[in-house]
């Protein structure tokens, strides 16, 4: 990315705040606009400036984080950060990325910012998907980003926590289900046929009645994904 990603820190716990500083400093395309428990100052911030992304506290004494995220929902994404799991609920509902339950780790803050930058790229995507012509993969160790053609993926196999890329020159692993990678695709070049698996359209070599090949592999065609992928291989061979 060109541009830095400005974010902002809002906890009444000195603490709390020092390890998600921690945390992202393993991501310098990140730049904190701000850290504190002022709520009244981050949201003269967040009005003066374009904030990308906020890690929000929710049991605050001067205003929840529920009554923060309705003053400026629209104007950035959300994180919430909190000990009560009780309201990961209200959170959802308010199209938060993520819900955190501290004490956080490196290891769950990381796919938390994996999720904002797939959210990021979905909303690129909606704008120039016919255009697409790659799209950026986060690997399996920290910061390594693969930029990986969209005519070069084969298919996408869903493996328990984390989802395998097959390409024709490699194969990437990446903690992202199935549901939500799809949403980064071109929906007239790729297809969920299972629930393990997203094939690309154009490099089927063959479909039988319960499978389609591409490269060596055979793969299954779930019986409640087999409508969509036949009109959608219909409009391919016609």
């Amino acid at each position: 990315m060109k541009n830095r990603i400005q974010c902002v820190i809002i906890d009444d716990q000195m603490f709390a705040i020092d390890i998600l500083r921690n945390h992202l400093l393993q991501f310098p395309e990140f730049s904190l606009a701000y850290y504190g428990s002022d709520v009244y100052e981050a949201l003269r911030i967040i009005e003066g400036s374009k904030i990308d992304l906020i890690f929000l506290d929710i049991q605050m004494p001067e205003m929840n984080g529920l009554q923060f995220l309705k003053l400026c929902k629209n104007k950035c994404k959300f994180i919430f950060t909190t000990a009560y799991s009780q309201y990961a609920i209200d959170g959802y509902e308010n199209d938060i990325i993520d819900f955190l339950l501290k004490p956080i780790t490196f290891e769950r803050f990381e796919k938390s910012i994996a999720k904002f930058y797939h959210l990021l790229q979905i909303g690129s995507n909606q704008e120039t998907e016919s255009l697409k012509e790659y799209i950026l993969i986060k690997g399996d160790s920290k910061q390594k980003y693969f930029k990986v053609k969209l005519q070069d993926i084969l298919y996408i196999k869903g493996l328990n926590n984390y989802i395998c890329v097959y390409t024709t020159t490699q194969s990437i692993i990446t903690y992202l289900n199935l549901k939500d990678f799809i949403t980064t695709l071109p929906s007239h070049k790729f297809c969920r046929i299972h629930r393990s698996y997203i094939v690309s359209i154009d490099r089927i070599i063959s479909v039988e009645k319960d499978t389609v090949k591409i490269s060596n592999e055979v793969i299954p065609i779930g019986s409640s994904y087999k409508k969509e992928f036949f009109q959608l291989w219909k409009l391919k061979v016609l």
